[in-house]
């Protein structure tokens, strides 16, 4: 990656969740783990009472394991992976999921500002954050991202996600702002020293999100004027 130079370098960064901020996938998610369950352990199982929301999927993978004494052997884990993702190709297609209002025009505005840089940080694995973005041709909007893959839990990738952005933009930790929809956001923005703004557009009410106060707390993303009024204060 080319070092910016001093008039160009961006001062802010954006590190955005992908469920329930930008978008949902209608259940396609827990569908394909469930159908790859299936097609490679005969095993039948909506997962309904394994918990998806917030955290990373090797993590929600861990969890099914565990819960049908599986253990992987050599190669099966790669295998398993691939056959969740050819079923969320399969499954995440229109009419089935929906972006949330304003989050592509918010997309927009932020890529407008010069000082601005933007990122992802999502508990899906790089190919299960591919395939959800692409559906609605936003994968080639973001200059970087942190996965599920790349750290134990959403509090490790943060740190790895803000150090980065400090290797690659001198961008400390304080103008880092992650945007999400639970507490798992606010609690990994907080132990990297990231700002978090909280959008209620998920599974946690406005009230839930309130208490672990927030930098900032929306309903949604429509109204992206205070927001960036907010951000460009940082910066």
């Amino acid at each position: 990656m080319p070092t910016p130079t001093p008039a160009s370098a961006p001062r802010l960064a954006w590190l955005f969740d992908i469920d329930g901020t930008i978008l949902i996938t209608e259940g396609a998610s827990r569908q394909a783990f469930s159908e790859a369950l299936l097609e490679r352990y005969g095993l039948k199982d909506d997962l309904k009472d394994i918990r998806f929301d917030g955290r990373t999927e090797p993590l929600i993978l861990d969890d099914i394991l565990a819960k049908h004494g599986l253990h992987f052997s050599n190669g099966e884990e790669a295998a398993y992976w691939n056959t969740v993702f050819d079923h969320m190709r399969r499954l995440l297609r229109p009419p089935r999921g929906r972006l949330l209002d304003g989050a592509e025009a918010l997309i927009d505005r932020v890529a407008a500002e010069p000082a601005w840089v933007m990122g992802l940080l999502t508990g899906n694995m790089t190919e299960m954050a591919r395939i959800k973005l692409q559906r609605f041709g936003l994968e080639s909007r973001f200059a970087f991202g942190s996965y599920g893959e790349e750290a134990e839990d959403r509090i490790a990738l943060a740190k790895r996600a803000v150090s980065g952005v400090a290797r690659e933009y001198e961008i400390p930790p304080a103008r880092c702002v992650v945007i999400g929809d639970t507490e798992y956001d606010v609690a990994c923005a907080r132990a990297a020293g990231a700002r978090v703004v909280s959008v209620a557009t998920g599974t946690r009410t406005r009230p839930e999100l309130e208490v672990l106060e927030p930098d900032l707390l929306l309903d949604d993303l429509r109204d992206a004027v205070p927001l960036l009024e907010w951000a460009k204060g940082l910066a």
